[in-house]
């Protein structure tokens, strides 16, 4: 950045931090909320003309996070040798382009495969976009910025829900065709607007990390800490309760809508609209239980977040009033995007700033096997039950035994370099 982009920056009324946030929203937005959440929306309207089995669903959605689990690692790595701006734009790129090939596939293996493709753009976006909020944030903001940006995929949700029920109304059988082409025309849009805007260190534009006081070493309370990532056990018990958040949220995300259109009656516009409900409510979670793990600690936000999440689960896995339905809706949309930023602001206490896109890599790496696991396991056992049922009862026992983990959880030690 030149030095009259540096004068510019520093007369804003407000830190570059949060210009950071808004355009990681924005990459949130297109990674993993149009990336992933739009697929559970359009899955429906694909079943016939592709003759989808739930195990066909539930492989699909396995593809793309296949995609992302390959990427994780390798994303943190390259951000850290060409830059976080780059790999990000690219990776944009790539989820924009593999979305807007998928609206011309005519098989159940060709979805699959460019399906997968997008799993790998959005795993080597989400990972660097989250590693740049612990350059640009000190640790006593760290969640608040992380509960922001993690909150664009609630804005996709709310956007899936109500505008691709419409597109399939207007084009009929192709109107699926059509969604996967406008989200993806959307994210390649958005990649520009990253490559814009981002920036990989605060120092590149002048200025100490967000919630520096005065002239103190602008390094946070972590930048000191020296830990090797992959023998820190608490890294590894992040990652397990990590893996199981992975392993359910994804069942829920997936084949929620599906189960209230086949097996509950429900008309697609119907569902669609508690989709969006789920995309509103998910606006809070991010800010919400990240600020609150800033205040509480790491252990018991995650504890109470779990907690909201076992009960979406369970409320969804038996046969109750559709009042029951709507308090699952309520239960799981107001802690949606909650744990990936009490989780990126709990690595980087572990493992300090300079470490944790590499600790935030490995413990979404874990995560990326319970998100590959999940729907297929789901969609499988669907298909011998006839139902959902057994999977969300799944689901609410992982999210249990996730809780009880949190539990174990200890201050991390930090010393000074």
């Amino acid at each position: 950045m030149s030095e009259s982009d540096q004068r510019i920056v520093s007369q804003l009324p407000f830190h570059y931090g949060w210009v950071i946030v808004g355009t990681g929203m924005l990459c949130i937005f297109a990674c993993l909320g149009l990336g992933r959440f739009a697929l559970g929306m359009l899955l429906p309207a694909m079943a016939l003309p592709l003759d989808l089995s739930y195990s066909n669903m539930g492989f699909i959605s396995t593809a793309n996070f296949a995609g992302y689990l390959g990427a994780v690692l390798i994303g943190g790595v390259a951000a850290g040798k060409t830059g976080a701006r780059k790999i990000i734009s690219l990776a944009l790129l790539l989820v924009g382009l593999s979305m807007c090939l998928i609206s011309q596939a005519q098989t159940f293996i060709g979805v699959a495969v460019l399906y997968t493709l997008t799993g790998i753009g959005s795993g080597a976006a989400n990972v660097p976009m989250m590693g740049l909020v612990s350059h640009w944030f000190s640790d006593k903001k760290r969640g608040k910025a992380a509960g922001f940006v993690v909150i664009g995929s609630g804005f996709a949700i709310i956007l899936a829900g109500r505008f691709i029920p419409a597109v399939n109304q207007r084009f009929g059988p192709d109107g699926w065709r059509v969604n996967w082409l406008i989200i993806g025309a959307v994210s390649i849009v958005i990649a520009a607007i990253c490559f814009l805007l981002l920036r990989d260190r605060p120092v590149d534009v002048g200025l100490k990390p967000a919630g520096t006081m005065g002239d103190a070493d602008p390094r946070d309370r972590t930048a000191g800490t020296v830990i090797n990532v992959y023998r820190e056990k608490a890294i590894y018990l992040l990652g397990v309760i990590y893996f199981l958040f992975g392993y359910t949220y994804v069942i829920y995300a997936t084949f929620i809508v599906t189960a209230m259109v086949r097996e509950r009656g429900f008309t697609e516009s119907a569902a669609g609209s508690l989709w969006s409900w789920i995309g509103l409510l998910s606006l809070l979670s991010g800010p919400l239980f990240g600020s609150l793990s800033d205040r509480i600690g790491r252990k018991k936000g995650l504890m109470t977040v779990f907690s909201f999440q076992m009960a979406a689960y369970f409320l969804v896995a038996f046969t109750l009033p559709d009042r029951m339905l709507h308090l699952s809706i309520f239960c799981f949309g107001i802690v949606a995007w909650s744990i990936p930023s009490i989780m990126i602001a709990a690595v980087s206490d572990y493992a300090g700033a300079s470490q944790a896109t590499a600790a935030f890599g490995l413990v979404t790496f874990i995560f990326g096997i319970g998100q590959i696991t999940g729907p297929a396991v789901a969609g499988v056992l669907a298909e011998k039950t006839g139902s959902f049922s057994s999977s969300f009862f799944m689901a609410g026992v992982c999210a249990a035994l996730a809780l009880s983990l949190a539990a174990f959880l200890r201050k991390p030690q930090r010393s000074r370099s």
